[in-house]
C-alpha cells in the first residue's frame, strides 16, 4: 500500500493499492501528520492532523485540518463530506449529497454507504477498526467504525447484505480495506469480552490470546515484586487480548468477500503513537483520524 511519510509538516495519508486501481473511486486512511492542532502535544513545533471536533481542540484548526485531509484526499478543500455521531452500534445509512457537512453534526450511526458520485464517507476512529468497501461492478461504496461492540453486533457483515439489497452488489465484485487500528498486541480486554463473543461467533477462540507481562525490570530481579504481593498470591496470570483487525476481516470473509480482495494495513495505533491517534494509550486525551471513501465526481 502507498503512503505519504516525509516531513511533520506534511498530511500523512495511506492509500490501498487494491483502492487506487479502481480509476472512479477516491480513498484514504488520515495520520495525525500535517495537521494544526498543537493542543495535543503542544512541545512538538509541527501540529497535528485532528480530525474530530473533540472538547479539547480549537473548532477553526479542525476545521483547517479536514480541508487539508480533503485536498490531500481529492484535490478539493471543499469536498463534500458526511461524517456520523458514532454510538458503537450496527445501524447503518444509506447517505446523499445533502447530508454532507463539515460541522460536528451527523447522524447517530456507525456505517454508512452511497452510490452517489461526489461525497466522501468518513469514519472517525481513534483505535476502532475502520472498514472501508467497494463494489467495482455497481460503483457503490461504504464505510464502517467497528469497534468491540460494533464487531459483535457484525456491523462489517450485516454491512455487505445492506449493500446487496440497496445496490444489488454482489460479494464477489467487492473490495475492502481495513485500516489502522488498535492491534491484538495492545488491545487487553476482560473475560467479560471473550464470554460475549463466544456466545455469538463458533470461531471466537481463534480472534483471543493470551499475553503474560514482559516487564524486563521484574523478570530480571523479581523478589521486590514478590515481596509486595499478599501472602498466597502465586504470579499474575495473563492478560486477554482481542484482535478486532482480524475479528472484521473474518466478518468480511462470511460475507462472501474474496480472500485476495480483503487488504489490511496492519499499523496498531496504540503501538504508534508517533503516527497515529490513540484513545487508549494516550488515556483519552488525543485526536481523531478519518478512514474515507467515495465516487469521483
Amino acid at each position: 500500500m502507498r503512503r505519504t511519510r516525509g516531513s511533520k509538516t506534511e498530511v500523512g495519508v495511506i492509500r490501498i493499492p487494491s483502492l487506487s486501481a479502481i480509476d472512479w473511486l477516491l480513498h484514504g486512511f488520515s495520520t495525525r501528520t500535517g495537521g494544526k492542532s498543537r493542543i495535543y502535544r503542544p512541545s512538538q513545533r509541527a501540529g497535528e492532523l485532528n480530525l474530530g471536533f473533540t472538547a479539547s481542540d480549537d473548532k477553526a484548526s479542525v476545521v483547517a485540518n479536514r480541508e487539508r485531509f480533503l485536498t490531500a484526499v481529492t484535490g478539493n478543500p471543499h469536498f463534500p463530506m458526511v461524517t456520523l455521531r458514532q454510538i458503537h452500534s450496527s445501524l447503518l445509512r444509506e447517505v446523499m449529497a445533502r447530508d454532507a457537512t463539515l460541522d460536528a453534526g451527523g447522524a447517530k450511526a456507525d456505517g454508512m454507504m452511497t452510490s452517489e458520485p461526489g461525497i466522501l464517507l468518513a469514519i472517525q476512529t481513534a483505535d476502532c477498526i475502520p472498514v472501508l468497501v467497494a463494489d467495482r461492478k455497481r460503483q457503490a461504496v461504504a464505510g464502517f467504525h467497528a469497534g468491540w461492540r460494533g464487531t459483535l453486533k457484525r456491523i462489517v457483515e450485516n454491512g455487505v447484505g445492506r449493500m446487496r439489497l440497496a445496490f444489488g452488489s454482489k460479494p464477489e465484485d467487492l473490495v475492502a480495506a481495513i485500516g489502522p487500528g488498535i492491534g491484538a498486541c495492545c488491545y487487553a480486554v476482560g473475560d467479560e469480552v471473550l464470554a460475549e463473543f463466544e456466545s455469538q461467533f463458533s470461531y471466537a477462540a481463534q480472534l483471543f490470546c493470551e499475553v503474560y507481562d514482559s516487564d524486563l525490570i521484574k523478570e530480571r530481579y523479581p523478589l521486590p515484586f514478590l515481596a509486595a504481593r499478599a501472602q498466597g498470591h502465586g504470579k499474575p496470570g495473563p492478560d486477554l487480548h482481542l484482535d478486532l483487525v482480524e475479528a472484521n476481516r473474518r466478518q468480511l470473509l462470511d460475507a462472501g468477500l474474496k480472500l485476495n480482495a480483503i487488504s489490511v494495513v496492519g499499523d496498531c495505533t496504540s503501538c504508534q503513537t508517533d503516527r497515529y491517534f490513540s484513545y487508549r494509550a494516550e488515556h483519552g486525551f488525543t485526536g481523531r483520524m478519518l478512514s474515507a471513501i467515495g465516487i469521483r465526481p
